[in-house]
């Protein structure tokens, strides 16, 4: 990897736009952004004027602002952090790219491969550093899995497996509008927001997705994207792998358990549970809180890779390997 013309000093403070300031970024991440030293959040934009003033005067951050534009080609304005639906991000990343600013986009990346391949293009030609937001590689929770894995305590690894299922709730009962059900923003629905989580965490802990197939359907009627997908993968070294996520479903779980020849680790993507492995010493059970605000650890490690100081784990390129996996998943329907 060539070295990124962008420059970033803690001398003087990193200065973000934010572009959408709706749930997420209420608790998740912009306040992990404010908390991280040598960052400070300068300006965000909504393009409801009284909600975007309201978000700024509640969080402490001095200007807000209806129009993209005047977060982007602010020269106040320093990198971006992109928290809209998920179909606008190529629109307003593209943006970002002719810029020249640094960029975290929301997971996931885009709604499809191609329009996750142009935001990854943009700024690999001006060669500023992109990242996306699965901060779920950042989390010791999963960092401890991580090194469960690599230090062999299962033996060699066969197989993942994942389970999750949710009853649908209010909303969808009364088929009111909600933008993660509408197949023109999230074609596989909740699949899209939530197993992109979990895809893309597979990809880090056990080696890239190389094969995947899926089916998808809509069985409950209540809204126009998919609520029901299942898939089958292999990831580089021939581990296999197997998904289950339907949204019509009775009650909820969240189960994740990888198979090894000596071994096996179990733990949930979304759900707040402990991580267990079993070996032939024993069942270990271990409770790893997430922080606070949870990006807290991926906003920090954005600030080691904007210093020089290794790589962050979700980048451009991750993230659009994991748009390529959802996009194997869906294909066809």
């Amino acid at each position: 990897m060539t070295e990124s013309r962008f420059q970033f000093s803690e001398e003087q403070p990193l200065r973000w736009g934010v572009i959408g300031c709706g749930s997420v970024a209420e608790k998740k991440s912009v306040p992990a952004y404010k908390g991280t030293s040598g960052f400070q959040v300068e300006m965000v934009m909504r393009r409801n004027a009284e909600k975007a003033k309201d978000y700024a005067q509640r969080h402490g951050i001095p200007k807000w602002t209806t129009n993209a534009d005047e977060v982007i080609n602010n020269p106040d304005i320093d990198a971006v952090y992109i928290a809209t639906p998920p179909d606008t991000h190529k629109f307003y990343a593209l943006q970002v790219a002719e810029a020249g600013k640094p960029c975290c986009v929301e997971k996931p990346m885009a709604p499809s491969y191609k329009e996750s391949l142009a935001i990854y293009n943009a700024f690999q030609k001006i060669n500023v550093p992109l990242f996306i937001a699965y901060y779920r590689r950042s989390l010791p929770r999963f960092l401890q899995i991580k090194q469960w894995l690599d230090d062999g305590t299962i033996g060699k690894l066969r197989h993942i497996h994942w389970q999750k299922t949710k009853a649908p709730n209010e909303i969808d009962l009364a088929k009111k509008y909600n933008w993660r059900t509408d197949t023109n923003i999230a074609k596989g629905g909740y699949f899209d927001d939530l197993a992109s989580h979990g895809l893309d965490l597979f990809n880090f802990l056990l080696g890239d997705i190389v094969e995947v197939n899926g089916m998808a359907t809509n069985q409950l009627g209540l809204y126009s994207a998919f609520d029901a997908v299942t898939a089958s993968w292999m990831h580089e070294g021939g581990i296999t792998g197997t998904g289950t996520w339907n949204f019509g479903s009775y009650h909820r779980t969240d189960k994740v358990e990888i198979l090894g020849s000596e071994g096996s680790i179990r733990f949930a993507v979304l759900d707040e549970a402990p991580i267990e492995m079993e070996n032939a010493s024993g069942h270990q059970i271990l409770e790893i809180p997430h922080p606070e605000h949870i990006q807290e650890y991926h906003v920090n490690n954005i600030k080691n890779h904007l210093l020089g100081n290794g790589e962050h784990p979700s980048s451009g390129e991750t993230g659009l390997h994991t748009s390529w996996v959802m996009d194997k998943i869906l294909n066809g329907h």
